[in-house]
């Protein structure tokens, strides 16, 4: 005989643990990855630091590479045998590049002047939302060697903006200069910080897959 008095509602049936509702607050579905967390936006006073920052890196370079250029011109004299600093791994020897670094484009100095023109206004602006330290450093030594390069374009014999870059580090292959260097190390730094996902704002930017839950087999009741 039944112990439930008449006309009571059954008690509720338990829950199973798969059905189980989800957190307060959570709008992820269930089995969903959880994002990962992108870092906090940069301050404004963080953020003029990294700029100020990036451009004295850029005047520092381009001060090197112009005492270091005109310290070439004053030692060495163009079309003499290469001095060796390094053994035959490196030497210095005094050039006048019409081109770019290893010759390309000889003798399409404008080309190249108003390219590099155009590189330098858009780092100019990238550096406006510029939010890492890594970064900062990449744009400042890009920025500083493509001014370098660009200054050599604009005042150097044979005329305004065909200039000719005095390059004197003979690596072998080619020679170049301070600013290549700093572009160098610029594009190396720039291709880490994007291999790691940090983006120009300083933050973490990383792909997440969400795999969604395996829908459970249907039991049938018994």
């Amino acid at each position: 005989m039944s112990t439930t008095p008449a006309g009571s509602a059954p008690a509720p049936e338990p829950v199973p643990r798969d059905g189980a509702p989800e957190m307060p607050g959570s709008d992820a579905p269930a089995g969903a990855a959880a994002p990962q967390d992108t870092g906090a936006p940069v301050s404004a006073e963080r953020r003029r630091r990294l700029i100020t920052g990036t451009f004295v890196l850029a005047a520092l370079v381009l001060l090197v590479d112009q005492l270091t250029k005109w310290w070439a011109e004053s030692a060495l004299v163009w079309g003499d045998d290469p001095k060796p600093l390094i053994g035959e791994l490196l030497q210095l020897r005094l050039i006048y590049n019409s081109g770019a670094a290893l010759s390309i484009a000889t003798g399409m100095t404008w080309i190249l002047t108003i390219v590099v023109v155009i590189v330098v206004v858009v780092i100019v602006r990238a550096i406006r939302r510029i939010g890492s330290i890594g970064w900062a450093v990449a744009l400042g030594l890009l920025l500083g060697g493509a001014l370098g390069n660009l200054g050599d374009r604009f005042f150097r014999e044979p005329g305004f903006a065909r200039g000719h870059v005095v390059d004197f580090i003979d690596y072998g292959v080619f020679v170049g200069n301070v600013a290549d260097i700093a572009i160098v190390a610029a594009a190396v730094l720039i291709v880490v910080l994007s291999f790691r996902g940090i983006g120009l704002d300083g933050r973490r930017h990383v792909e997440s897959e969400d795999t969604p839950a395996e829908p459970s087999e249907p039991t049938e009741g018994r």
